[in-house]
């Protein structure tokens, strides 16, 4: 009986979205795999990800939701980002250090400025000028400026005392593992504050709807979403250098675009349905909030185990993701400071990601 009840809620988790229809590219990108296909086995496994990691958010906000507000808010800070995490391990484990670079700002830019963007035109469209909890936006906004002050003094240092972004000494190297104990610190700091707030201000807080699964089957279906994710990463990147010279696509282009929208794409949705919902403040906390975990638990924890993998990897960027974060982080800003938001305004933000794509397409390789 208890099995009959666990499979026939992992069947309504797998029909509660239409973007797990996307499911049915996982075992067509193995078949393209067994037929040395590069080039669909590179599309057909970014299209699986999506809903994986649609299927892992899911699965955790089920387990935050039976576990109570502090045991929910650690779950969904520790999974909250996972299929990022586990594809950029991948692409770690294949020495692509500089696609890992480039999906962490690819990251950064695509929750702040495309999926705030998206929720902002979609939400003002249906409902004119949407109102959001300031408090929520300030928050945020001082935790990705503290991340912007981390991923940029390193760079800054190897400029400055090296006179060059790739010159690359050891001290650059413990600087990016001494920041990113920092950064992991105060992340830790952030959980212990939602602990005993019962704000996270990261992320949404458990609690905003009831769990529809009981705890096996949420259980069952991180693990199955997981792995699934973690052999379509290893695919994916297997693929990549043939789909780069096909696409005609530079490592930094495809990781800030390609390998951060994959990996974000069901959140995307979820921040757009929220506004849509009349719900702008949880759209905020979506984007902005991931954004920010992002920069201060995804990105330390590659800097710290990069060297299981091969050479280690620094938190120096190159100088147009710098300011392309830090343009995307004070733009949006400067969008939320009055707590309101309307579809012009989302469209602005859309604007700006779009000439910021043109132009990592655009840069040499």
């Amino acid at each position: 009986m208890r099995g009959v009840r666990l499979v026939s809620q992992l069947g309504r988790a797998l029909t509660s979205s239409w973007l797990n229809v996307l499911l049915v590219a996982a075992p067509l990108s193995w078949v393209a795999d067994s037929m040395d296909r590069p080039l669909w086995v590179f599309l057909f496994a970014s299209i699986s990800l999506i809903p994986a990691a649609g299927l892992i958010g899911h699965a955790t906000e089920e387990l935050a939701c039976r576990s109570g507000p502090t045991l929910g808010g650690f779950l969904n800070a520790t999974f909250g980002n996972a299929a990022e995490l586990i594809i950029a391990i991948a692409a770690l484990r294949a020495h692509h250090i500089e696609v890992v670079k480039a999906s962490i700002t690819g990251s950064i830019l695509g929750n702040l400025l495309l999926v705030f963007g998206l929720a902002c035109l979609a939400g003002g469209l249906k409902h004119g000028s949407q109102k959001f909890n300031r408090m929520a936006a300030t928050s945020a906004s001082i935790m990705l400026v503290l991340a912007v002050v981390a991923l940029v003094m390193p760079a800054v240092v190897d400029l400055f005392a090296f006179g060059s972004l790739k010159a690359h000494p050891d001290v650059i190297d413990r600087l990016s593992f001494w920041t990113a104990l920092v950064l992991l610190a105060v992340y830790g700091a952030g959980l212990i504050f939602s602990f005993k707030t019962q704000r996270d201000p990261l992320r949404r807080t458990a609690g905003h709807s009831s769990a529809t699964m009981t705890r096996a089957a949420a259980t069952t279906l991180l693990a199955l979403a997981t792995a699934l994710t973690v052999i379509e990463a290893e695919i994916l990147v297997g693929a990549l250098e043939p789909a780069l010279r096909w696409f005609g696509m530079t490592e930094l282009f495809a990781g800030v675009i390609v390998v951060a929208l994959v990996g974000n794409a069901a959140e995307h949705y979820s921040a757009v349905s929220a506004a849509a919902n009349d719900e702008m403040t949880l759209a905020l906390e979506i984007s902005v909030g991931s954004s920010a975990q992002i920069a201060l638990m995804v990105a330390p924890l590659l800097v710290i185990i990069s060297p299981l993998f091969g050479p280690p990897m620094s938190l120096v960027f190159n100088a147009f993701e710098i300011a392309a974060i830090g343009l995307s982080v004070g733009t949006v800003a400067l969008c939320s400071i009055d707590g309101e938001s309307n579809w012009l305004e989302g469209l602005q933000l859309l604007g700006v990601y779009l000439i910021l794509a043109a132009a990592f397409y655009l840069i040499p390789g």
